[in-house]
């Protein structure tokens, strides 16, 4: 009358709907106590052969002599700005605290902004130090393409409070005009 476990079964220990059924049906019917404790007898030597087929997965230990720059080499930051314009231009702003102006690179070309550097670490703190390691050190950049043509010649660069602002004049637009030819 007992059913075969299919190989599903014996492989999750999940039982079909039906089998679960009559579980529960013949669970209900016992009138004994030694009915339920032969099947408790049976459930628990069915789950301790399923544990001694069990196969134990076991992973190879982790390299701990790695550090946690190796997981991306030559990786750079980058930064987050705000991008907006006035009328007549167009205004970049990003937070480079830490940073010495002489230690960024910033080109500009007609449609596109480049900001590249590098943020230095001030003193020297073991890994194991830390409690909290949030902030990026080392190298940077963010190449912004502009929505509208710029003046590279006429931009300007400040830096304020570790803010640093970039202003982009815009191309005047060329307007067209009529003109006569005259006779003479």
């Amino acid at each position: 009358m007992n059913k075969k476990p299919s190989f599903l079964e014996r492989l999750t220990g999940v039982l079909e709907e039906e089998e679960k059924e009559k579980m529960v049906s013949v669970n209900k019917q016992a009138d004994d106590d030694e009915e339920d404790e032969v099947e408790e007898k049976k459930s628990t030597e069915t789950e301790k052969a399923k544990i001694k087929k069990a196969k134990k997965i076991s992973l190879p230990p982790e390299e701990t002599n790695k550090t946690n720059d190796d997981w991306l080499p030559d990786s750079e930051g980058q930064l987050t700005i705000d991008v907006y314009q006035t009328p007549t231009e167009i205004v970049i702003k990003s937070t480079i605290a830490g940073v010495s102006p002489e230690d960024l690179d910033i080109t500009i070309t007609n449609d596109m902004v480049t900001v590249k550097g590098k943020r230095e670490k001030d003193e020297v703190i073991s890994d194991g130090d830390y409690y909290y390691q949030e902030c990026y050190w080392g190298a940077f950049s963010r190449s912004v393409i502009l929505p509208v043509d710029v003046e590279a010649e006429k931009a300007e660069a400040s830096m304020k409070n570790g803010i640093l602002t970039l202003r982009l004049p815009k191309v005047e637009k060329v307007k067209t005009r009529k003109i006569r030819v005259m006779t003479s």
